[in-house]
């Protein structure tokens, strides 16, 4: 028995002859805050979308919740993507469908739900992320980015995903907005005691949403721990990389 609830084996990734992923391990526990960072190009969204199921490895294997993840069997595969949420980097909002209609996408299929159960779920899930109801017969072109990805949030965990990936939360939003969606993850991880992986480059943002951190470079995972390690840290990696240091042991 494990308190594990993702279990990242053996994982390699090539694109042709280009390794993007080297034989990577990695062990997530239950309700923990994993923040995956590195520079441009170091394999962060493709290790993401392997733990998603949206990418295959090239070899290895990735356990969820004690299940091997396996596409090929798409009623298993359902079964597994249940349990999980997922925030992209540019909300990937539907522009032709309202607020409503976006938040509940999956679960209106998963659940098949009604109108009103629609706007039940739909609302529920838009006070978690402070947004007011009247914003649910909007669409997406009629809101600010900050409210784009807070209705990105809320569509993430209308299931209540036991497991939320986020892609760059912060990307785009100005300083005051990003510690808004970043107060939002904690509180939401907490409430549904969800486990959270996020990609991010944003210092500020890992030491407020983060239990851990990894560090990727060249395929590899450089540097791992827990986010107390960023304050006072000796490893080379990990110093070039949160001082943005041009010389050093990290290329791209």
């Amino acid at each position: 028995m494990t308190d594990n609830i993702i279990e990242v084996q053996n994982i390699t990734k090539k694109f042709n002859n280009t390794t993007v992923l080297d034989n990577i391990n990695l062990s997530i526990k239950t309700a923990e805050s994993l923040v995956v960072m590195g520079l441009s190009g170091t394999g962060k969204s493709v290790l993401i979308k392997i733990m998603v199921g949206l990418l295959n490895p090239t070899s290895g294997q990735v356990v969820i919740d004690g299940d091997i993840l396996n596409t090929s069997n798409k009623k298993e595969y359902l079964s597994i993507i249940q349990k999980m949420g997922f925030l992209f980097q540019s909300s990937a909002l539907f522009d032709s469908l309202s607020v409503l209609e976006n938040i509940t996408f999956f679960a209106t299929k998963l659940y098949k739900l009604d109108y009103n159960g629609q706007v039940k779920l739909a609302s529920d899930c838009m006070e978690k992320v402070g947004l007011a109801k009247n914003v649910l017969n909007r669409y997406p072109e009629e809101l600010s980015g900050g409210m784009q990805k807070r209705v990105a949030l809320a569509r993430a965990i209308c299931t209540n995903p036991k497991i939320i990936f986020l892609d760059e939360p912060t990307t785009g939003l100005d300083p005051i907005m990003s510690n808004v969606i970043n107060n939002l993850i904690v509180n939401i991880r907490k409430d549904l005691a969800a486990t959270t992986i996020t990609i991010s480059h944003d210092i500020s943002s890992a030491k407020q949403i983060a239990t851990d951190i990894i560090l990727l470079n060249k395929s590899k995972i450089v540097w791992q721990g827990p986010v107390e390690g960023l304050n006072d840290t000796k490893d080379p990696y990990l110093d070039q990389f949160i001082n943005g240091k041009v010389s050093g042991p990290m290329t791209s």
